[in-house]
């Protein structure tokens, strides 16, 4: 295991599905609409956040734990995302593009919580 939560792949990610939603909301329609803009941003920024803050937590059980709140706001992320296509505040690409991304980080933060919950075996 990393001994910094920045060395993770699935914090890396998270970050830059953070920054990439910023500049999707800055650049669309979707900066109008303050409160779906604000729980998009919120929901993107909680992911790292949460990785981050049970990583430094020093136990396996409390960063299994907040690893399953970050995966929850990737998926908040991808609804929120769902919203703003429908209601045309952002394009299908972007919307692939962030969605996609959103997937990805679900995905390696599922992996990293397998990992983190598999007990240690100790060496033979």
């Amino acid at each position: 295991m990393s001994h910094r939560f920045e060395d993770l792949i699935a914090w890396q990610k998270a970050r830059s599905l953070a920054s990439n939603t910023l500049t999707a909301v800055r650049t669309s329609p979707l900066r109008q609409d303050f409160r779906l803009a604000d729980q998009l941003l919120r929901a993107v920024r909680s992911a790292p956040a949460n990785i981050a803050e049970g990583f430094e937590r020093n136990s396996r059980r409390e960063f299994h734990r907040f690893l399953g709140i970050a995966k929850g706001s990737a998926g908040e992320a991808r609804a929120h995302l769902y919203s703003a296509y429908d209601a045309g505040l952002i394009t299908r690409e972007a919307f692939d593009g962030l969605a996609g991304q959103c997937e990805e980080v679900s995905r390696l933060i599922a992996g990293l919580r397998r990992t983190v919950r598999t007990p240690r075996r100790p060496p033979t």
